[in-house]
């Protein structure tokens, strides 16, 4: 049963095939079972060219390799054992070998053996120097950019995970496409050696088999020299045309399989939408056969015929797409019209339902951009949105409004508009159709496409043509779907603006879970020490700040111990971020137990902190001339720049009193600058002073 069971799971189906392999190399066979055989070679060759027709992506026939070698066993196997029979029963006449062979030796070819050699040698020319060399320079190309394109690959795939666009399982799976399709490239261009070798053994085959043939009609079975060269020579032909067919398909089957592109389109359709998705071709194809067709002794009949026939398709290409055009121009003003049953109604007066409140989070998108967020029409955009509220949600420590989308006629169609209370916070416009490769800092080459900055950081950028996704990879370029950056331009507006999205009643649901498991501490907090108002006063300026709530049971600890002594939210938030140092500074600087910093000038410290006890009590900022505050502006970001090449954060260490007015005074600058005081660095932690700035004040 074991046994049986094996078999039918395939784990004893290659050593008996190897076995058969055997049994026809060393064993003569009958007539019959090469009939069968022969045909199951080319039954098989057909089958592997559809699937490798009908393949959406290589790694989708990623065994092609493996069947490749062993259909080409097989294959010779046939060849030794026909041979053999071939050279002992070849003076019986046409059928001695079989049916297959002596229907290709004679129906194929006409029985003329001149002919049969001519085009057994023009099949193995075709196979041998078009097909399978092209094949597999094909091969090895594509497997060496697959191995430079790895590393560009994993930081995408990593990118795309820490941005939330993508979870585990998804990045551990993209990983292992990854991984696979250098896999398979690497072995097609190791298995195409096999085709080619394949070849040549069918040349050295046919000639030994003429030869062998006509010395064994002619000593052993007293044939004529004429009887033996037609009977040899038409059976050796039948063998090889036999064994060649197969091998060009195969060989076509290899070279389809490297030269796909991964695709939602089979090939069929790649070809009929690329190459006639615009009639212009057709019509210029149309016109120069039948200026062709017009040339004296030209065939008129054939080149104005083909003339007609690319006119016609022409023509009906372009009412198909004119039908498509006003089709949508319809739906579009249907869906812009109001129904009937919509009509206002003037007897019914106005009332607050008609005051239509802002969306706190808004998408608008021109028309080219609404299959993006269709999910009928494959759009991606909802689920990396989805996944942008998700991880922003779980790094803030409170629910992230949900995104309100809908199109504006208003934008250019491939322009998109992100809202935060009715009021524009950013704006793009995309390629839908494109990919964005972004340069990082440090690439190898340029790229052919239209030149951008990249919505969310401000980098340079290139708009390219999907086909170019793998080279600009193996560039140094990080390249991202239209997609991610959309999702990605919307994911920086939120973290630059969290501190907006944070309402009364965030606060109130921030409170509500807090009470769940420390319900003293919220009552003892809110109303009793502290109003609401003042609450989010300072979860404002926590995430004004980058600070997350995530440890909110710390915060509101901290609020209740300070609420005694203060009510400015502003010393309040001071407390707090003391409170929650240790979390301040992983955020920033990660586990590392040294804290690289940047400090101020004693002079000019001292010169801060007797500006800031002036003005106590006003909402004056840093009384700095403006010559001091530019060249302090200055020496900040020319620091914060030295830290960014050495791959450290921008840390600047002030006294208590300074921080909250230096902290606002760098909150625009064109580096991220995190301001910290002396008494919210922990004690674990090691400060190291990498410069000092502003010197130059008095």
């Amino acid at each position: 049963m074991q046994n049986m069971r094996g078999l039918s799971q395939g784990n004893l189906g290659i050593p008996l095939f190897l076995l058969v392999i055997l049994a026809m190399v060393m064993l003569p066979m009958p007539a019959f079972l090469l009939d069968v055989l022969f045909t199951f070679n080319i039954a098989l060759s057909i089958v592997v060219l559809l699937v490798s027709v009908y393949s959406l992506r290589p790694l989708d026939f990623a065994v092609f390799p493996t069947i490749l070698l062993l259909s080409t066993l097989m294959r010779l196997a046939l060849n030794v054992a026909s041979t053999r029979v071939v050279l002992m029963y070849g003076h019986e006449g046409g059928d001695a070998a079989g049916k297959v062979i002596e229907a290709f030796g004679s129906v194929v070819i006409g029985g003329n053996y001149v002919v049969g050699i001519v085009v057994f040698l023009i099949l193995v020319i075709i196979n041998f120097v078009v097909v399978t060399k092209g094949a597999g320079r094909i091969s090895e190309v594509s497997a060496r950019f697959t191995l430079d394109a790895m590393p560009g690959k994993q930081m995408a795939i990593d990118a795309d995970l820490n941005a939330g666009l993508i979870n585990q399982e998804d990045a551990k799976q993209r990983r292992q496409d990854v991984t696979q399709e250098a896999d398979f490239y690497g072995a097609m261009d190791g298995a195409s050696k096999f085709v080619r070798g394949d070849a040549v053994a069918g040349i050295l085959i046919l000639v030994i088999n003429i030869l062998g043939g006509l010395l064994i009609g002619l000593i052993q079975h007293d044939l004529s020299f004429d009887v033996a060269v037609e009977y040899y020579s038409l059976l050796t032909i039948g063998d090889g045309l036999v064994a060649q067919i197969p091998s060009l398909l195969l060989s076509t089957a290899a070279a389809i399989m490297v030269t796909r592109q991964n695709s939602s389109n089979d090939m069929g359709t790649q070809i009929i939408s690329q190459m006639f998705g615009s009639p212009r071709a057709l019509i210029v194809t149309a016109a120069i056969m039948t200026i062709m067709g017009l040339v004296p002794g030209m065939p008129h009949v054939a080149f104005l015929s083909l003339a007609a026939a690319s006119g016609g398709a022409a023509w009906f290409l372009i009412r198909q797409k004119e039908r498509a055009r006003v089709k949508a121009e319809v739906e579009q003003q249907m869906k812009s019209e109001p129904k009937a049953s919509e009509a206002p109604d003037d007897a019914k007066d106005l009332d607050w339902s008609d005051v239509m409140p802002v969306d706190m989070v808004g998408l608008e998108v021109g028309y080219r951009l609404i299959p993006m967020v269709d999910k009928l029409q494959g759009g991606q955009l909802l689920n990396r949105i989805k996944g942008v509220r998700k991880k922003l949600s779980q790094d803030l420590g409170f629910l992230v409004p949900s995104v309100h989308i809908r199109d504006n006629l208003d934008l250019m169609p491939g322009a998109y508009r992100i809202t935060l209370m009715g009021v524009v916070a950013g704006e793009a416009d995309i390629f839908p159709d494109r990919d964005l490769a972004i340069n990082p800092g440090q690439v190898f080459g340029s790229l052919k496409g239209v030149e951008v900055k990249d919505p969310a950081f401000g980098l340079a950028a290139t708009w390219i043509e999907p086909g170019q996704r793998e080279h600009a990879q193996t560039l140094g370029y990080t390249v991202v779907d239209a997609s991610t950056v959309v999702a990605t331009h919307l994911n920086q507006i939120l973290q630059n603006h969290a501190h907006e999205l944070l309402g009364h009643e965030e606060v109130q649901q921030l409170l509500d879970m807090l009470a769940k498991t420390s319900p003293k501490l919220v009552e003892d907090l809110v109303p009793a020490k502290l109003s609401i108002s003042v609450l989010l006063k300072v979860l404002q300026n926590l995430l004004m700040e980058h600070v997350p709530l995530k440890d909110f049971r710390s915060v509101a600890e901290a609020l209740s111990d300070a609420a005694t002594r203060t009510q400015d939210p502003v010393a309040l938030t001071a407390s707090v971020r003391v409170a929650v140092s240790r979390l301040i500074i992983q955020t920033i600087n990660g586990p590392e137990p040294e804290i690289p910093v940047v400090t101020l000038d004693p002079k000019l410290e001292q010169l801060l902190l007797g500006s800031v006890q002036q003005s106590q009590g006003s909402d004056q900022g840093l009384a700095l001339e403006p010559g001091m505050a530019e060249r302090l502006q200055n020496s900040l970001v020319e620091a914060a720049q030295k830290q960014e090449m050495m791959g450290q954060p921008s840390i600047l260490l002030v006294a208590a009193p300074v921080r909250p007015l230096m902290a606002k005074f760098v909150r625009y600058s064109e580096q991220t600058i995190h301001v910290l005081s002396y008494q919210e660095i922990p004690e674990n932690k090691k400060i190291t002073i990498v410069s000092t700035v502003g010197g130059q004040a008095r």
